[in-house]
Formats: C-alpha cells, sequence, structure tokens
C-alpha cells in the first residue's frame, strides 16, 4: 500500500474539522508543501526500518513523508486534539497502524520513547527548539542523527563555531554531543500560516561513545553559561564570580591550557571540558585530602 502525502487543502479541512487555530503560544506554523516534507526526510538520511521520532507532527505532513519511507515513527504531540487524530490521518494515508505510536504529552517533559529512536526528525517551533533539542540529546543516548527544522537565527548558532560571533551557548551546548551543520534552507511560503521569520533545516550526527560523565557535564554546562554570560569579558573575569575571584579563575584557566584572557567564544567544547574535568579534580582533591 503506497503513502500519501497532505496537500494545503487536506491540511485546511483537518484543521477545520479539529477546531485548531494554528497558535504563536505553541509556535504551529503547519508545511503544506510536500516536497519540502520530503527535502527534510531526505537530509535526515531516514532508511527502510529506521525508527525516527518527530516532535510536534502537528497534522501529520512531515509524519507522513517519514513514513513514506518505510520507517516507523515515534510522534510526541502536546496538543491533545492533534495527537488524537494523528493515527487515524496516517491510516486514512496508507499506513500500517504498526508503523505509527503517537505520544500525547510535552517533549520537555517525557523521559522515554516507545522503541528508542535511532533519529530525529521534526519541525520544532522556534519558541523552545533549543531547550527540546538539548532535552533529547540528553535524555536518549540511542538518537545518533537527525535533522530539524528551525528558525534561522537558531540553526545558525548552534551550528556555528569558535570565534564566530553569533558562536554562543547552544553551539557548545550541542557540540557536546556531536557534529552540526546547516543542512539546507526552507521558504517562508511552505508554511500555514506563513512565519515572519525564516527557517533552516540544521543537522546533527552524533559522537561515537559519550564525551564525559553526566556529572563533567553539568559542570561543563555550568562554566559555559557563565562564560557566555559576560561574552564581552576575557574568562578570567566572566568566570571569577563561579570560581570565587579573577585570580583563582585565571589560575584554574592556565592549569586546564586555556589563556585567562581568551573570551567565550574562543574556546571549543574541548576547552570547555578541559577546564570542568580540572575543577572537578581540584574538588574531589579537596575533600579526599
Amino acid at each position: 500500500m503506497t503513502v500519501t502525502l497532505l496537500g494545503a487543502t487536506e491540511i485546511r479541512r483537518l484543521a477545520a474539522q479539529l477546531d485548531v487555530t494554528p497558535t504563536k503560544k505553541l509556535g504551529q506554523n503547519f508545511v503544506v508543501d510536500a516536497n519540502t516534507v520530503r527535502k527534510i526526510v531526505h537530509a535526515a538520511r531516514v532508511q527502510p526500518g529506521e525508527r525516527v521520532v518527530e516532535v510536534g507532527p502537528g497534522l501529520g505532513s512531515l509524519t507522513l513523508a517519514i513514513l513514506e519511507t518505510g520507517a516507523s515513527v515515534t510522534a510526541v504531540e502536546i496538543d491533545h486534539r492533534l495527537a488524537a487524530r494523528l493515527a487515524q490521518t496516517a491510516v486514512e494515508h496508507g499506513v500500517p497502524a504498526e508503523r505509527l505510536t503517537v505520544v500525547d504529552a510535552d517533549a520537555l517533559r517525557i523521559t522515554e520513547l516507545p522503541g528508542e529512536p535511532t533519529v530525529l526528525v521534526a519541525n520544532l517551533p522556534y519558541n523552545v527548539s533549543v531547550p527540546v533539542l538539548l532535552h533529547f540529546l540528553e535524555n536518549f543516548s540511542y538518537l545518533k542523527r537527525g535533522v530539524v527544522m528551525v528558525q534561522a537565527e537558531v540553526a545558525e548558532r548552534i551550528a556555528a563555531k569558535p570565534g564566530s560571533k553569533i558562536y554562543g551557548t547552544p553551539s557548545v551546548k550541542a557540540a557536546w554531543y556531536g557534529e552540526w551543520r546547516l543542512s539546507g534552507t526552507v521558504s517562508r511560503q511552505v508554511f500555514w500560516p506563513v512565519p515572519n521569520v525564516d527557517s533552516l533545516l540544521v543537522g546533527f550526527d552524533r559522537s561515537e561513545g559519550e564525551r564525559g560523565t553526566e556529572d563533567e557535564r553539568r559542570l561543563t554546562f555550568t562554566i559555559v553559561d557563565a562564560a557566555f554570560n559576560q561574552r564581552r569579558k576575557m574568562l578570567r573575569q566572566a568566570l571569577s564570580e563561579l570560581f570565587g575571584s579573577s585570580a583563582a579563575a585565571s589560575e584554574i584557566l592556565i592549569a586546564a591550557g586555556v589563556a585567562p584572557t581568551a573570551r567565550g567564544e574562543d574556546l571549543t567544547v574541548d576547552d570547555y571540558h578541559r577546564i570542568a574535568r580540572h575543577v572537578a579534580q581540584i574538588e574531589d582533591t579537596a575533600i579526599t585530602g
């Protein structure tokens, strides 16, 4: 049985049936173009038999494009009306019932995913895109790669490299988990309603093995937050409150092989991790000593 995709007319009809008016609060901008959803799925390299997690499936346009490849989908939807209707839409478009699992929940609160999907594909609401990405990467180690559509500015920040003026907290925290890249552009005109911002696709491939322990990750992220909270300042100043004084911060940075006069945007995720490990060693020494 061939899977068919949703068109603009059917999407509007479905929304009317469900009494769904896209809301800014939930970041709902539905994709109404079949070529665009297929482009997203192609960028994610989805293969037959794979298990994909989709966040915010909405009325199901991207969901059906994923299922069209022969993959299975775990769809996480916060809007109860949309979650309740999605399985029916999939069956009506030729999808075997067992290939779609709908989770009616807030993506930022879930800690388990049915089927342990290895690929993330989503059109993420602009207001929660970075928190959702980091939550999923932190909690679901079986996610190995993915492509998400987000606001262009957010995508550029996530994929930014050290030394760039847009390199910041999202860039470093995302890099903790793997390599990121910009994976394509998306026209505003493929959405209903048309948003007032541009969108980009951003993709990732997870690193082999864990970069560090959970304690190291939390400490690294704390240091990153402090560094970019005062990004114009040298690190010895930006981290002075966290480490007690500018002198103490300088000592830690030097011991970790980082120049105290550097700024947050100059450091890679490995640099931040190295600082965190040195701080942890100091704390362990103080406790055991």
